[in-house]
């Protein structure tokens, strides 16, 4: 991993991969890079499609790097801000000037699909005929936005979105490396927190890192974050066990009260409900589960293991609110429609 470059760099800056071996979770996009560059088959323009945050641009520096291109021939280009025919024309122009001190001229496009069709058709001629020494990587978050004219002018990878595993092991490595040690249930709540992105679990890191103190606990990523205390989300699955539909609102409002995001909420009671399933019909897994949670959270998966209320439909109505939240007019309406129709329910 790589070393800090300054004090005052973010940890997502300070800590980005610096060669392919220590890029995590896209194994399948480094190998086959790899491979290229070891038999001098390098294409001229590539698509590299994927979330935000899922390493994309950081393997498209690498890949510059390891083909020796020099700072001086490598170019960034935001096509969220420079995104018409115009900023095309310009970057067309100089392709076709050789390279100052480097085998290629290397062009990184990020957020590709923010660019025009005016632009798209103007670079399309680039890329149909492009000058031997000209290497694209066209990044975006939006695979469908781009052409298909320019899409199969292109090799194309999609990146995957890290496990939560593989983002509360980075999340525990810079840590460590930043000084602090933090506890295993505290890096998950900030993997689960990231949703799939490198960047934003850093970012979460960065925060809780700057408000704590040598040893960093669940309960310091939920007042950082802005997590829901788990107080509140232990309260709601009691509840959800026991049908309680008076208590589990309750628990709600006072999350909303706190200003707690509605979404986060659901997906860590979907998280809590999944453990608790998990436990019940893979107990060989108990022992790994556990080490997700705090001791509060051990007992209480433990125990509603053991309750019938807590079932698969339970867990599918959970997922269903988490999926109508993102379009809701009241962000946390489908939560507590959710809860009402669970503990109105006939128990399976």
């Amino acid at each position: 991993m790589a070393k800090k470059e300054t004090a005052h760099t973010t940890l997502y800056r300070a800590y980005r991969p610096a060669d392919f071996d220590e890029v995590r979770g896209q194994e399948h996009v480094v190998g086959v890079l790899e491979k290229a560059i070891k038999n001098g088959s390098v294409a001229h323009a590539y698509l590299f499609c994927g979330g935000r945050g899922t390493g994309k641009t950081s393997v498209a520096r690498i890949l510059a790097k390891r083909l020796g291109v020099s700072d001086k021939d490598l170019y960034e280009i935001d096509a969220a801000s420079n995104r018409g025919i115009e900023d095309i024309r310009q970057l067309r122009e100089g392709v076709y000037a050789m390279p100052f001190e480097s085998k290629y001229k290397f062009y990184i496009i990020d957020e590709a699909h923010m660019l025009t069709k005016e632009a798209w058709n103007a670079f399309l001629k680039t890329l149909e005929e492009p000058p031997a020494h000209a290497i694209f990587v066209l990044a975006t978050t939006e695979r469908d936005k781009v052409p298909e004219t320019i899409q199969s002018r292109c090799e194309i990878y999609t990146f995957k979105q890290p496990t939560r595993e593989i983002l509360a092991q980075i999340v525990t490595d810079i840590a460590k490396q930043e000084g602090t040690a933090i506890e295993r249930p505290a890096a998950e709540l900030v993997a689960l927190l990231a949703e799939g992105s490198f960047r934003d679990a850093l970012s979460i890191l960065q925060k809780v890192l700057s408000a704590s103190g040598k040893k960093v606990t669940a309960s310091d990523v939920e007042d950082v974050a802005g997590a829901p205390r788990g107080e509140l989300v232990r309260q709601i699955l009691t509840a959800l066990a026991a049908k309680d539909s008076n208590a589990a609102l309750s628990a709600m409002e006072i999350a909303v009260r706190e200003n707690m995001d509605a979404r986060t909420l659901a997906k860590l009671l979907i998280h809590r409900m999944r453990v608790i399933l998990l436990m019940r019909y893979a107990p060989n897994l108990s022992a790994s589960l556990s080490a997700e949670l705090t001791e509060a959270d051990q007992e209480l998966a433990k125990s509603l293991s053991k309750e019938t209320a807590v079932n698969s439909e339970l867990l599918k109505s959970l997922l269903e609110a988490y999926g109508a939240m993102a379009y809701a007019a009241v962000p946390h309406l489908p939560l507590e429609l959710a809860i009402i129709e669970i503990c109105g329910a006939i128990p399976a």
